[in-house]
């Protein structure tokens, strides 16, 4: 019995976390700025070799304004990001 409840315990801690109500911050190629994103980056590939597609990504976090402190701590994000905050896809 205690083998089941374990692999029970096990599956649900391995099971995919759905990506609903979570941010990410990612290095945009195109914009050369940090956005923030609801939708899990697809990071490098041949939209980054071409100059567009993401450079990093960081996350997940929980809440949109974990994701902003987030960006304001990562060194490769610009500053003014914070004050011009147009970079997010939620729909």
């Amino acid at each position: 019995m205690k083998r089941l409840m374990l692999a029970g315990a096990l599956m649900l801690t391995a099971a995919p976390v759905s990506a609903d109500g979570q941010y990410w911050v990612v290095g945009n190629n195109a914009t050369q700025r940090c956005d923030i994103v609801t939708s899990n980056p697809v990071i490098g590939g041949i939209a980054a070799d071409n100059g567009g597609g993401y450079w990093f990504g960081d996350g997940p976090y929980r809440s949109r304004d974990d994701a902003k402190l987030a960006r304001s701590t990562i060194s490769a994000c610009p500053k003014n990001d914070d004050e011009q905050d147009t970079s997010d896809n939620e729909k």
